[in-house]
């Protein structure tokens, strides 16, 4: 489906070296930061986007079912300015909006000054290895509180602590369903509750908005703050590079041979420009075990044939916002998301792939997220690293379980149960078994390891 009123991309008149994140016809159909949006389950992170993009993220039956988000959710929103007083002049609209719509309170053309892609990160205790992988493609964050319950909750707790791992700063603390407490009293009392919580997290200086986002209100408030973050500085020359979150297959039960479409990949990009035409490589790609129980991959070769964000059609797709990439290549090898944690890049331009890793050790000081059976959030001190114990490792969008094969002072060694595409440097977060869930006990870099030859 074309976009209303969009403009035109064309590769033959595209240079690189001249596009910004500002760029009309790249802000006109592809967003340019991504936005998270975390916290405690049920604490209505999918109603906030649903309230700004009009796109419900919770797209798969079994989500729909049970009312949560199980896999990562992802929405596009256009946001305007007019010239009414601030925060009324601020108004959001889906992706695929003409880009200068009329306000009927001041009747002046409305500008696009931001065009955001939200990630939409599940709140469940079990489903904390998915809020990290869409943690690596974050720009920003929209932490929920919820008015009607105390603050913190555990996952309230686990996810900031992962923002802080993944180094990311731009925090906006969202005091919602503000309609469910009985009193204004009530609610001072609640918001100074928050407020004491994140004096001691990264997010002290972040402000805090009241809202109901069953209701809609205060979301100008919201839109005015997304409007203020300042656009991440882009590398739009290097190699490009697509780190992917989601892949599936759009071809429905019983479609002809000869109407199939080529599997699709869904990501952010990082760095660099991806162009329809362009021959590209997924890496770690088919994985498999030799005889002597070795592992073995061979990368994915293929060819963009479509680009999309969300609605939109693109010729050429740039980092920032998250695209589709529909890709001449089986669909059997998407489907189901089996492609997150992969990279996606130029063929011989990916990093290496590794299958052991040695990090420098950062533990938390206490374990988050876990409640005491009084149902009271719990704090016990996180024990230090064992030779042989399994762990959950993050890199990037993937996850994996792990092996330690040995500890020395703040250094170890990992062995991953499946490999990863990264490099020297790039973080990693750590999770241990406790009380038959993964929870998260500190983070990584990556200073070595053992790589794969492909």
């Amino acid at each position: 489906m074309e976009g209303k009123g969009l403009l035109e991309q064309n590769l033959a008149t595209l240079d690189v070296r001249n596009l910004t994140s500002l760029t009309p016809e790249v802000i006109s159909r592809q967003a340019t930061i991504n936005i998270g949006t975390i916290g405690h389950v049920s604490h209505g992170k999918s109603t906030l986007v649903y309230a700004i993009s009009g796109v419900k993220t919770q797209m798969h039956s079994l989500e729909r079912i049970r009312n949560i988000t199980i896999k990562l959710g992802y929405a596009n929103a256009k946001i305007y300015k007019c010239s009414c007083p601030e925060p009324e002049c601020y108004k959001a609209t889906g992706s695929d909006q003409n880009d200068c719509t009329l306000c009927e309170k001041c009747n002046e053309l409305r500008q696009l000054v931001r065009h955001v892609s939200f990630v939409d990160c599940p709140g469940h205790d079990i489903l904390m290895a998915t809020m990290i992988n869409g943690a690596a493609v974050m720009d920003a964050a929209l932490l929920l509180v919820a008015g009607n319950e105390s603050c913190p909750q555990p996952q309230t707790s686990e996810h900031i602590a992962a923002l802080e791992i993944m180094n990311l700063d731009k925090i906006l603390i969202i005091q919602n369903k503000v309609d469910l407490i009985p009193t204004v009293e009530e609610a001072k009392a609640h918001y100074e509750q928050i407020k004491n919580y994140i004096t001691r997290t990264k997010a002290a200086a972040s402000p805090i908005i009241p809202i109901s986002a069953q209701l809609r209100f205060n979301i100008n408030f919201v839109l005015k703050y997304i409007c203020s973050l300042p656009l991440p500085v882009r590398d739009f020359l290097s190699s490009p590079r697509l780190i992917i979150i989601r892949s599936f297959d759009v071809n429905k039960p019983g479609q002809e041979i000869e109407t199939l479409s080529g599997g699709v990949a869904g990501g952010s990009i990082l760095k660099g420009v991806l162009k329809i035409g362009d021959e590209v490589e997924i890496r770690p790609g088919i994985i498999n075990k030799t005889s002597a129980g070795a592992t073995v991959c061979s990368p994915i070769r293929s060819r963009i044939v479509s680009l999309y964000a969300e609605k939109n059609p693109l010729q050429y797709a740039v980092p920032g916002g998250l695209v589709g990439v529909g890709l001449k290549v089986d669909p059997s090898l998407t489907r189901q998301d089996f492609l997150v944690g992969h990279v996606l890049g130029l063929p011989g331009e990916l990093p290496q792939i590794f299958i052991e890793l040695e990090i420098c050790v950062y533990l938390l000081r206490r374990l988050l997220g876990v409640k005491s059976d009084a149902g009271r959030s719990r704090s016990d001190k996180i024990p230090k690293l064992k030779k042989d114990e399994c762990l959950m490792v993050n890199v990037g969008s993937t996850s994996s379980g792990g092996r330690v094969l040995g500890v020395k002072t703040a250094k170890a060694k990992i062995e991953l149960t499946k490999p990863v595409c990264c490099h020297i440097g790039e973080k990693v977060a750590l999770s241990r078994r406790v009380d038959k869930h993964w929870r998260l006990i500190g983070w990584g870099d990556i200073t070595n390891g053992q790589t794969l030859q492909v």
